[in-house]
């Protein structure tokens, strides 16, 4: 992960191989972070809705920053 993610900003998260038919990226708003350690954090997302109907859950953490990009050029814009 080479972008900041902060509150609200709308990200893509990745399910792999051991979610098995729910393998693949989902999309949703990031709504609270929770730090774990120095360099990594616990991304707390509230998922989209076509996301929440395939995946039967409403919001879920991602703590590997291989699973979440951020999205959008707008939060972009705001690191240069």
């Amino acid at each position: 992960m080479t972008q900041t993610i902060r509150l609200g900003d709308r990200v893509r998260i990745r399910l792999d191989a051991k979610f098995g038919s729910k393998e693949g990226w989902y999309e949703g708003t990031v709504f609270r972070i929770e730090p774990y350690s120095e360099h990594r954090s616990f991304y707390w997302v509230e998922l989209d809705k076509a996301a929440q109907e395939a995946l039967r859950i409403n919001q879920i953490s991602v703590l590997n920053p291989k699973n979440i990009q951020r999205i959008g050029s707008t939060a972009d814009k705001n690191d240069i």
